[in-house]
């Protein structure tokens, strides 16, 4: 019975399966194009023939929008998690086993990012710089890296002292095959569960990106900038700002759910008690 999974989490897995459903196959459920307008059906609420989810201003769908910024969304948090995952857990394990002046300027470049507020630094490169769909993708994935450098580095450092590896060193096991075979092994879970905790995070941050226009960019969508379009229609076309905010909300609070569930499961130190 203890390792039963909770109701509220196989809600919350269920919500995250239809979701990445909806997002890839979403286009579908609508005959008409994400960006095919007619200025004819321009806010046309839900319910209305032809379109079950209404229209926006400019007579688009909104159930094919809703697919595609979902698509889109799921993309961004994907890969820009992904980015910073991988980016912070390697450094963390050279920090680790280089020690010495590379831990040093490791260590200073995680306090350096730590310090920084992200919301600010990413709306001071994005209005710079031409905002282009990859340099949003690389700003979100440098996001968070220095949880990961952190966690990894004293997760490698700890794992060091154990026993099995001062044993498998002292059969002559090269560094690589110590690292790669035997400590990788015991401290990816540390990874693993943080990039659960980063990704509702991530995909919050770029929903507010794209929120102020300075995420994801026309053609293309997201649930963000959906939200942003139909902010000044509140109370005339309240369905532009309820479903892609109602879908942002439920998709960050399962991702939140599954993952403090993983954490459970996974976390050694939690194990222990």
């Amino acid at each position: 019975m203890k390792n039963k999974v909770p109701f509220v989490v196989k809600c919350a897995m269920v919500f995250v399966v239809l979701f990445v459903l909806f997002a890839l196959f979403g286009q579908w459920l609508s005959p008409y194009e994400f960006r095919e307008t007619s200025l004819l059906n321009r806010l046309k609420p839900p319910g209305t023939e032809g379109y079950i989810l209404g229209t926006d201003a400019r007579g688009r769908d909104v159930l094919v929008r809703l697919a595609v910024g979902a698509q889109i969304t799921l993309i961004v948090a994907l890969v820009g998690t992904i980015i910073g995952a991988v980016l912070g857990s390697l450094l963390g394990i050279l920090a680790a086993a280089r020690r010495g002046w590379t831990e040093n300027v490791i260590v200073a470049a995680i306090d350096v990012q730590a310090s920084l507020p992200i919301i600010i630094v990413a709306l001071f490169v994005l209005a710079m710089f031409d905002n282009s769909f990859t340099l949003f993708l690389l700003l979100i994935g440098l996001t968070g890296w220095e949880v990961y450098a952190r966690l990894m580095r004293g997760a490698v450092l700890s794992a060091k002292e154990h026993g099995y590896v001062t044993a498998v060193r002292a059969l002559g096991a090269s560094p690589w095959r110590i690292y790669l075979g035997h400590i990788l092994p015991n401290v990816i879970s540390v990874a693993l569960v943080q990039f659960t905790v980063n990704l509702p995070l991530t995909i919050l941050l770029e929903t507010a990106l794209s929120f102020l226009g300075l995420g994801v960019q026309s053609p293309l969508t997201s649930l963000g900038q959906i939200m942003s379009e139909g902010r000044d229609r509140l109370l005339t076309a309240w369905w532009l700002t309820l479903f892609p905010g109602a879908i942002i909300f439920l998709l960050a609070l399962s991702v939140s759910l599954i993952g403090d569930w993983l954490r459970d499961r996974l976390d050694p130190t939690l194990k222990a008690r």
